[in-house]
């Protein structure tokens, strides 16, 4: 029996909501932001939609540099010394059970924001096969964001011809969404992407315009009108 782990990435490409799980581990959600004034825990509900036993899972890494050149992901260990408790690091679910694992920090809140990622992902069991056989296991790479107890927003924009460069020199992330620009007026308007930038990153796209481009950006609670 051969086995094989496929990875969601656990995010839309608009704002981060989870899309539809197509597998038969489901999760309540994929994204754990503990922001100021927020308690420092949050359980995400995992289940067993299918008609098997199933074993589970949680691997928590910290992304140093995240969006960066130098982003790196370290393994965080089994202490609350790293900042972040998983726990249960492994389950086995039933068919139909559920089951949550707790994601808490307990350090203090850093100056700038820390980041995450918890792969939660089913693992194989007991296989038995007469033949050869293909058994798919999709597995979520959850987005954890630990912010600092107070968020700045410095959202820097450079534009030179065709190009946009947004850098965020805050120290927080930012999603940035709703991009759109148009030729003149209401006339041949563009849908232009979205990008999540966490401090540090930069980010520069193409633009097919010279006119003013027009982007939503998500602080936390707040969504801000920006034109570049």
């Amino acid at each position: 029996m051969k086995t094989a782990l496929l990875w969601a990435a656990g995010l839309t490409a608009s704002l981060g909501y989870a899309s539809s799980a197509h597998a038969e581990m489901v999760l309540s959600q994929v994204i754990v932001d503990f922001l100021p004034g927020k308690p420092p825990r949050e359980d995400i509900e995992v289940w067993n939609n299918g008609d098997e036993r199933m074993y589970v899972v949680a691997e928590p890494s910290e992304i140093v540099g995240a969006g960066t050149a130098h982003e790196q992901r370290l393994a965080v260990p089994s202490s609350e010394d790293a900042g972040l408790l998983v726990s249960p690091r492994r389950l086995v679910l039933e068919p139909g059970e559920r089951r949550t694992i707790r994601i808490a920090t307990f350090a203090e809140r850093p100056a700038s924001e820390r980041v995450y990622r918890v792969a939660i992902k089913p693992v194989a069991g007991p296989l038995a096969a007469e033949e050869s056989a293909l058994k798919v296991l999709v597995g979520y790479d959850t987005l954890v964001l630990v912010r600092p107890a107070k968020l700045v927003d410095d959202l820097r924009a450079e534009r030179t011809g065709d190009t946009l460069t947004l850098r965020n020199a805050g120290n927080t992330s930012q999603e940035i969404f709703a991009g759109s620009q148009c030729a003149g007026g209401d006339r041949d308007c563009r849908t232009l992407p979205n990008k999540r930038l966490y401090p540090g990153d930069v980010w520069t796209q193409s633009v097919p315009f010279g006119t003013p481009i027009h982007y939503k950006s998500w602080v936390g609670p707040t969504v801000r009108e920006r034109t570049f």
